[in-house]
């Protein structure tokens, strides 16, 4: 089983910065596919930006891109997401997610399998 910690959260004034961490148990954190996630009150989880297969970065919500920044150390076993100009609607619980890589693919419609507690973002002013 994969254990995820998420840190970093907290409260900022709208255009403010936060970096949030994943810190994985995973001893072979290449073998693994990476995501962060958010839940806004009232609404339903949705993605906010993977590691690609390659390594790279790809971010599914339009209004986070040029903003949000979604980098790894595989040397420490941890993800982050950098948020640049926060607006209110950040306002959520972010969460971070892992599943197995299949054949060193990370597939996009298979199911993240591991999930942190979530580290809350508040944005107001």
């Amino acid at each position: 089983q994969v254990q995820l910690v998420e840190s970093g959260g907290g409260s900022v004034q709208p255009g403010g910065s936060l970096r949030l961490s994943c810190a994985v148990s995973e001893y072979n954190y290449n073998n693994l596919c990476m995501a962060w996630f958010r839940q806004a009150p009232g609404r339903e989880r949705e993605g906010v930006a993977r590691i690609l297969s390659d390594g790279g970065s790809a971010y599914d919500i339009d209004s986070v891109k040029g903003r949000f920044t979604i980098s790894q150390d595989s040397a420490k076993n941890t993800l982050y997401l950098q948020m640049n100009s926060l607006k209110p609607e950040d306002t959520a619980i972010y969460y971070c997610a892992a599943k197995k890589r299949v054949f060193s693919v990370c597939i996009r419609g298979d199911y993240y399998t591991s999930w942190g507690q979530g580290t809350q973002v508040t944005v107001s002013s």
